[in-house]
């Protein structure tokens, strides 16, 4: 599958903004299951950008703007390739990787990924909700699974009822929310069992006729770490496994440590028009 992505972020200020300072996390990922072939940011007022990688592996570019300006554009666009087949669904849980599960050295291998966050705190009575309809599964992968369905299942997709800082414990309260929530919940509901997790920010690809649901700004989903695997991604706001239609941009504990777009300037308050189209070019 090869894609077009184009993300625009404008950014108008109440009033002129004198400077500002911005970080991006715009760029996709190139692993061994997806190459970015080209990547090109366009920002209005042209500014330099320095790129560097952080601690979660993520492409991150920073600029500045010293001249005073009321609107900032950023458009970024992307040409990626994903090649990606189904297998969670295939893999044993054998004696040899429950051990390596519960083993001290796994833990604090992937401590970062165990530790609950502000974004993905769930509530012990919230935990028992949802332990009620999984139960106590040993198998990790399993249990992932039935997390994910459950949340699919109960919640409801609804771009009105939470923001960007809402938490995982007040969108399981209300039982609606968008892909981060989803995301945050499935986190904590992970972690909790000491299963490391950690949060995926990408783009997702809705064909015709698809029962998707995310493709209107940033998508995103879960990550597990299984032994002997590796990293394997599920998204429980659609319920499937994150396949080729997923392309992956940011990695971290949460949607902080992803955050597409952050800044600080001088100015009044403002607006943030976002746009996001991903294109299908190519499908072998």
């Amino acid at each position: 599958m090869k894609y077009k992505i184009e993300h625009s972020n404008e950014f108008r200020y109440e009033s002129s903004v004198d400077q500002s300072l911005n970080r991006i996390r715009l760029k996709p990922r190139t692993d061994e299951c997806q190459r970015l072939l080209s990547y090109f940011p366009d920002i209005t007022p042209v500014s330099l950008t320095k790129e560097h990688t952080d601690i979660w592996g993520n492409n991150v570019e920073t600029f500045f703007i010293a001249e005073p300006h009321h609107e900032l554009h950023i458009k970024t666009t992307s040409y990626v390739s994903i090649q990606k087949s189904p297998f969670i669904r295939m893999i044993p849980f054998t004696d040899e990787m429950k051990a390596i599960y519960h083993s001290n050295l796994f833990h604090t291998h992937y401590l970062a990924y165990l530790a609950e966050t502000d974004y993905t705190y769930v509530a012990n009575e919230q935990l028992e909700e949802i332990w009620k309809v999984t139960g106590s599964n040993g198998n990790p992968v399993q249990y992932a699974l039935d997390v994910m369905k459950y949340l699919h299942e109960t919640m409801t997709y609804d771009p009105e009822a939470t923001e960007v800082h809402t938490k995982a414990h007040e969108a399981f309260q209300l039982k609606r929310g968008v892909c981060q929530d989803f995301t945050n919940i499935m986190l904590g509901a992970l972690r909790s069992r000491k299963i490391p997790a950690r949060y995926v920010s990408g783009y997702l690809y809705v064909g015709e006729g698809s029962a998707l649901v995310g493709d209107a700004a940033t998508h995103a989903w879960v990550e597990m770490m299984v032994p002997g695997i590796g990293w394997i991604g599920l998204d429980p706001t659609n319920n499937v496994e994150a396949l080729e239609q997923h392309i992956r941009v940011g990695v971290g504990r949460d949607y902080h440590d992803t955050s597409p777009v952050e800044g600080v300037y001088r100015g009044g308050s403002h607006t943030l028009d976002v746009k996001v189209s991903v294109q299908l070019l190519e499908q072998n």
